[in-house]
């Protein structure tokens, strides 16, 4: 008997095997849930593969489609995400479903989930509520996992982009095409349909904070501000202090007090750059404003040196010479060399033998 025919066998007479149940079909009212998720691709980035995370937002009764894609997908970037999601449709639903990802669950899982405070919050600032299905129960979530396969035959495939701002702006651009085409299995427009469900969607507050990372970061002896492996540049006068850095979606603010504030454009990932304004480095020949302590003790040649570290190649080369000419103080004890030449071979100690008197 083949293998095929034992198989055929077993399950006919329930051996061994238990046969599937139907998955049944959830339907949704309008406005009433949101179904959120992330999946991990490859896109060309840069003129190199990469891989990133694509994050996927779905109305549930429309079927409208909102995609964006980030470097890591941490509560930072949900928040973000969620936050162009639901400005993207102009309002949000009563609940959003996740699968039980750590970036929203504390503990528990499915109906006994608890969110994260700071995620509930959020959900609180919107009107919405967090909830999670089963684990295991992929079929609760399917309206946002069935995408992500035509996500990534459909737009990532075939495309190259200059940046994650240039990806974003086109996944944008291309879910509005989406949002906009027919669909066979829903027999209408997403759009058409999503011009009913916006009626019943909870309208967004009057002001919407920005999402925001705080940081404490101390300005290291070159000027810059380490942050996410990348270092962006602050005035010299402020070498050594304390900072409180404000990361954006867009930008970082580095503040000193409620007078001083530099602002940099944000690296979405860590590429180990520099960030640098011209205007926070002196130029050439200048130096610097900020005190500088020398010791008391140093040599005049060391201290001079010292002075005028920061004056680059055009400093004034004779007031480093004339400090040869500064006596030593005579040393207690006559210290006699013997010449390199004559063909003694030892130590330090043994070349430099003190004379005493």
């Amino acid at each position: 008997m083949s293998y095929a025919a034992l198989t055929a066998f077993c399950r006919r007479h329930g051996i061994g095997y238990t046969p599937p149940t139907p998955a049944g079909r959830y339907d949704f009212a309008p406005g009433e849930e949101l179904q959120h998720d992330t999946s991990p691709h490859e896109a060309e980035l840069g003129g190199r593969k990469r891989k990133v995370q694509t994050a996927s937002a779905v109305l549930c009764y429309s079927r409208m489609l909102f995609v964006q894609c980030y470097p890591t997908f941490r509560r930072f970037d949900c928040k973000v995400f969620l936050t162009d999601a639901l400005r993207y449709w102009g309002g949000t639903t009563t609940r959003v479903m996740i699968d039980n990802t750590h970036v929203v669950v504390l503990r528990g899982s499915g109906r006994d989930m608890v969110p994260v405070p700071e995620m509930a919050a959020f959900g609180e600032r919107f009107g919405f509520e967090f909830l999670a299905h089963a684990i295991g129960n992929a079929n609760r979530s399917a309206r946002v996992e069935r995408p992500f396969h035509f996500i990534e035959h459909n737009f990532l495939a075939g495309r190259s982009f200059s940046s994650w701002e240039d990806l974003n702006q086109r996944a944008r651009e291309w879910c509005d095409k989406v949002n906009a085409t027919y669909k066979k299995h829903l027999r209408a427009v997403p759009r058409e349909l999503f011009a009913i469900e916006r009626l019943h969607l909870k309208p967004l507050p009057a002001w919407i904070p920005e999402v925001y990372r705080l940081h404490q970061r101390l300005v290291d002896i070159d000027g810059y501000v380490a942050l996410n492996s990348n270092r962006y540049s602050v005035p010299v006068e402020w070498i050594g202090r304390r900072m409180e850095v404000r990361e954006t979606r867009d930008k970082i603010e580095i503040q000193l007090d409620a007078r001083r504030l530099v602002t940099h454009r944000r690296i979405a990932e860590a590429e180990h750059q520099r960030v640098m304004v011209a205007e926070h480095r002196p130029r050439r020949g200048q130096g610097s404003s900020v005190p500088i302590r020398i010791r008391s003790n140093r040599h005049p040649r060391d201290i001079l040196l010292f002075q005028n570290r920061s004056r680059g190649p055009s400093s004034d080369l004779r007031q480093t010479a004339s400090v040869e000419r500064v006596a030593r103080p005579e040393p207690i004890e006559q210290w006699s060399q013997v010449p390199a030449g004559d063909g003694r071979q030892g130590s330090h100690s043994e070349r430099f033998m003190p004379r005493m008197a």
